[in-house]
C-alpha cells in the first residue's frame, strides 16, 4: 500500500515537473515573461512644482502615457524643495531611495560618486534641440559625465506692482541698486515694503544674494580656485545691504522660505520680491480670487523685471533643475527609457507649455516658442537660461562650489550684516568659512 502511494506520488510529481518544463518552454517560445515578471517601476522624486497644474498633467495624463508606451510603472513623488537633498543623502547611506531625484543648481557635484553617467541622454537631447544651453552643461557635467539630466531652469526676476511703483514715482524698474533703495523706501514708508528672504531656502535666498555680490564686483573666489572673499567690493556690498534692508525690506522676510514671499505679494502687503513667475501665473489662474485694492484683477498690475545693475554689472543666478540616477537603483534601465521617453520634443513639449514660462527648457530650440509671445509680461523669462551664472563665479561650479551653497555662506554673510554684525566681521566670518572648504 505504502509502494503503490509512493509510487502514485512520484508520478504526479513527474507529471507536475513535465508540465512546468512544457510551460517553461512555452514561455521561452513567445519570448514573453509572465505578467508578474513584466512590471518594471520607476520611483521618481520631485519638488512639488509652484504650478500646480503641471504636477496635475504628469499623473493625470503624461504618466499613464508613459507607462503605456514603456510597459514600466511610474510611481511620482513630490516634495518641497528643500526636503530633496536630504532625501538624496539618506538613499546613499542606506543604498535605497527613488531611482531618479531632482537635483538643484550644482548638487550635482557633491554626489557625482553616487550617480549614474547619463551624458548619451544629455547630448542627444541638446543634438535634437538646437545645443545645450552652457549653464546648463557647467552645471550637470564635469567633462567627463553628465552627473545629472538637464530638466529646466526656473528664471528669477522680480514681481512688482506696476501701479505701485509709478506712485512712488518709477514709470520703469530701476536700473540700479541706488535707485531701487531710493523707490523701495517710498514705498515701505507707505506700507508697501519691497520682500526679500534671506534664509536657507533653495531658491530665492542665493538667487538674491549671489548676483548681487557679483555685481559690485564680490566673488567667493578667482578663477584658481584661490578664496578672495575678504575684498572692497564684497564689503561695500554687505554695507549696502545693511542700509538697504533696513529702509526698503520687510525686516521680517529674513527668514521665509521660498513660499512665503509669494503669499506676501498675493496678500498685497509687499510691493516687489525676487520669484520665478509663479506669482504672476497664480494670478491668471485665479482672476476672481487675487484683484488689487481698486478691484481690478491683479495679473494686470504686475511686471517682471531683472534684477538692478551693480558697480561691477547686471547679473542673474536662475535656479536649474536636473535629474540624477542613483548607483543604487535596481531599476537603471527603465529610468533611462522614461528620461528618454519625457525629454522627446512632443513629450516634454506638452509639459513646457504647462508651465506657462515659469520653466526655461535646457536647450535653446524652445527660445522660439509661441508661449513667449502669447503673453509679453513673461517674455524676461525666456533667456534665463541663456543668461545664468553658475554658483562659485569666478571658479568652476564644482563640488566645492556646491557645498558652500549648500551651506548659505554667501546668503548668511548678508543675513547676519542685516541683523547687526558689523559689515568686516561678517565679510571675515564668510571668508573663514569659504577656507574651510577650498583647503
Amino acid at each position: 500500500m505504502a509502494k503503490t502511494k509512493r509510487r502514485s506520488v512520484l508520478k504526479l510529481a513527474g507529471g507536475a515537473a513535465a508540465a512546468s518544463m512544457g510551460g517553461m518552454a512555452a514561455i521561452l517560445a513567445t519570448g514573453r515573461m509572465p505578467a508578474f515578471a513584466q512590471q518594471r517601476t520607476v520611483h521618481w522624486l520631485k519638488w512639488v512644482d509652484f504650478v500646480p497644474a503641471s504636477d496635475t498633467l504628469l499623473r493625470r495624463e503624461m504618466l499613464p502615457e508613459a507607462e503605456k508606451a514603456l510597459g514600466v510603472k511610474i510611481n511620482l513623488e513630490t516634495v518641497n524643495g528643500n526636503d530633496l537633498q536630504p532625501r538624496v543623502t539618506a538613499g546613499i547611506q542606506s543604498g535605497a531611495g527613488p531611482d531618479l531625484i531632482m537635483a538643484f543648481n550644482n548638487q550635482t557635484y557633491l554626489y557625482a560618486n553616487s550617480v549614474v553617467d547619463l551624458t548619451e541622454i544629455a547630448e542627444a537631447v541638446g543634438k535634437e534641440q538646437g545645443g545645450m544651453y552652457k549653464y546648463a552643461r557647467a552645471v550637470c557635467s564635469d567633462g567627463k559625465m553628465f552627473m545629472g539630466m538637464p530638466w529646466a531652469v526656473i528664471g528669477g526676476m522680480i514681481a512688482y506692482r506696476k501701479s505701485w511703483f509709478e506712485e512712488a514715482g518709477a514709470t520703469k524698474f530701476p536700473e540700479t541698486w541706488e535707485q531701487y533703495r531710493e523707490v523701495g523706501k517710498k514705498l515701505k514708508a507707505k506700507g508697501r515694503p519691497i520682500g526679500q528672504t534671506l534664509g536657507h531656502t533653495f531658491g530665492d535666498a542665493p538667487g538674491f544674494t549671489y548676483p548681487y555680490l557679483w555685481s559690485w564686483g564680490g566673488m567667493e573666489v578667482d578663477p584658481s580656485g584661490k578664496v578672495i572673499m575678504n575684498s572692497k567690493e564684497t564689503l561695500e556690498s554687505v554695507k549696502f545691504m545693511q542700509g538697504f534692508w533696513k529702509d526698503a525690506h520687510d525686516e521680517g522676510g529674513l527668514a521665509w522660505d521660498d513660499t512665503n514671499n509669494n503669499r506676501a505679494f498675493l496678500s498685497q502687503t509687499i510691493s516687489a520680491t525676487l520669484n520665478g513667475a509663479s506669482i504672476y501665473i497664480e494670478t491668471l489662474r485665479k482672476p476672481d480670487q487675487y484683484k488689487t485694492e481698486k478691484g481690478a484683477p491683479m495679473h494686470t498690475d504686475i511686471l517682471h523685471s531683472p534684477l538692478p545693475k551693480g558697480p561691477a554689472g547686471q547679473f542673474g543666478f536662475h535656479l536649474l533643475q536636473s535629474h540624477m540616477l542613483m548607483k543604487y537603483s535596481k531599476n537603471q534601465a527603465p529610468a533611462k527609457e522614461f528620461l528618454k521617453w519625457i525629454h522627446t520634443e512632443k513629450n516634454f513639449e506638452k509639459w513646457f507649455v504647462s508651465q506657462k514660462g515659469f520653466a526655461t527648457p535646457c536647450t535653446e530650440k524652445w527660445e522660439g516658442h509661441k508661449v513667449w509671445t502669447d503673453d509679453p509680461v513673461m517674455a524676461p523669462f525666456k533667456v534665463a537660461a541663456r543668461l545664468g551664472q553658475a554658483p562659485g563665479h569666478a571658479g568652476p561650479p564644482n563640488a566645492k562650489a556646491a557645498e558652500s551653497l549648500s551651506k548659505y555662506i554667501v546668503t548668511d554673510m548678508y543675513a547676519k550684516a542685516v541683523q547687526g554684525m558689523p559689515a568686516e566681521d561678517a565679510v571675515k566670518w564668510a571668508d573663514g568659512e569659504l577656507k574651510k572648504i577650498y583647503v
